[in-house]
């Protein structure tokens, strides 16, 4: 397979060239390619909890919307509704959310479609006969688009190392359904000793799988969808991920899905990540931790296992921000990821990506 080609951005700015003006020239090419007259065009985002501050800011994503109606397509915004019952977890929160942090009609020149319904069993059923899934459950409205727009924030995860555009496409378009066949197996654990009884954990449960036994909080796994809800609730620090789940199975069920998003959609997606405000943990939570590094740039690829390899890899060689929640592999070309996550292996879902086809590892990097 030959090398993806990664086009590069940094964020340096001039009177001759602004940066919404950089960003359309990153973008151009493969816009052009992807989005044709009267096409419908999704734009997968990730609109922020609220409270969060290091999503993508709404200016930004304007200056794609006006180039995909430069082309004659007619672009929404999009994403999926929760598992967690945050403030993203149906469409009227969700897109109140989404106003709420910028998103309006009169900043971003789009509408907004939550693709997965009022309470995310709106969904279509996507066959994809892979290792773990014969079929996935996607978002409806994203599966009837005619183009694929992603743009992610790139980030820490606590699940998946890192989040980037395999994470915003293969969980971000799934239904509850998808949602929970890609969870299931990842539940998370009381730390008994932190836990103090406060019973918060148990009014965000949206499964009622938390109780308390003997003043401390107890997840019952069989009524649990592992959606880490309580983990983002815990002011104690009280409930963490069960490091001994099968980590892997979750970072590959996470790349059938974006194989599955992606299916019937060859030479109609395209992919942007943002390398800025790159926060430690995704953007789900309800407030954002300083930056692990410093702001670095935007890339743009028809691949998205390879603009995943390059961002990490272009994170990875930045030195680690002073003040941020870095302990060691501080250095430039350290793993800042495996510092935030030690017992996560984010390569897990670029070596998948490569072997079912939905990418390649191996870049060349255009700077523009």
């Amino acid at each position: 397979m030959p090398p993806g080609k990664v086009y590069f951005a940094n964020l340096r700015t001039s009177f001759k060239e602004n940066l919404f003006a950089k960003i359309a020239r990153l973008v151009e090419n493969g816009l052009k390619d992807a989005v044709m007259p009267r096409d419908l065009v999704a734009i997968k985002m990730h609109f922020g909890e609220k409270g969060n501050t290091a999503f993508i800011r709404p200016i930004f994503v304007r200056q794609i919307v006006d180039s995909i109606k430069g082309l004659g397509g007619l672009p929404f915004l999009t994403d999926t509704n929760t598992l967690y019952s945050g403030t993203r977890a149906n469409s009227v929160s969700h897109l109140d959310t989404a106003v709420g942090n910028g998103f309006a009609y009169s900043v971003v020149n789009a509408p907004i479609i939550i693709a997965d319904g009022m309470r995310g069993a709106s969904y279509s059923a996507v066959r994809i006969d892979q290792e773990i899934f014969e079929t996935a459950y996607l978002g409806k409205e994203i599966v009837e688009s005619d183009a694929l727009i992603g743009v992610a924030h790139f980030k820490g995860h606590e699940l998946s190392g890192f989040g980037g555009t395999i994470k915003n496409i293969g969980m971000g378009c799934a239904s509850r359904k998808g949602k929970l066949e890609q969870h299931s197996g990842v539940s998370p654990r009381i730390k008994r000793k932190k836990c103090v009884g406060c019973g918060e954990c148990i009014k965000h449960c949206a499964s009622e799988a938390i109780k308390l036994v003997e003043e401390k909080a107890f997840i019952e796994p069989e009524k649990c969808v592992g959606c880490g809800e309580c983990i983002l609730i815990c002011n104690q620090g009280a409930i963490d991920v069960q490091w001994d789940a099968d980590m892997s199975r979750f970072q590959k069920k996470m790349v059938e899905y974006a194989y599955a998003v992606l299916k019937g959609k060859q030479g109609k997606s395209f992919f942007i990540n943002f390398l800025t405000n790159i926060s430690p943990a995704c953007d789900c939570y309800p407030h954002s931790d300083t930056p692990i590094v410093q702001d670095i740039g935007i890339m743009a690829s028809k691949d998205p296992v390879a603009i995943d390899q390059a961002s990490v890899d272009m994170v990875n060689r930045e030195k680690g921000a002073d003040g941020s929640c870095l302990t060691s592999s501080k250095g430039p070309g350290e793993d800042k990821f495996r510092a935030v996550y030690p017992a996560v292996d984010w390569s897990i879902q670029l070596e998948y990506g490569e072997k079912i086809g939905l990418g390649t590892r191996s870049y060349d990097l255009e700077i523009i």
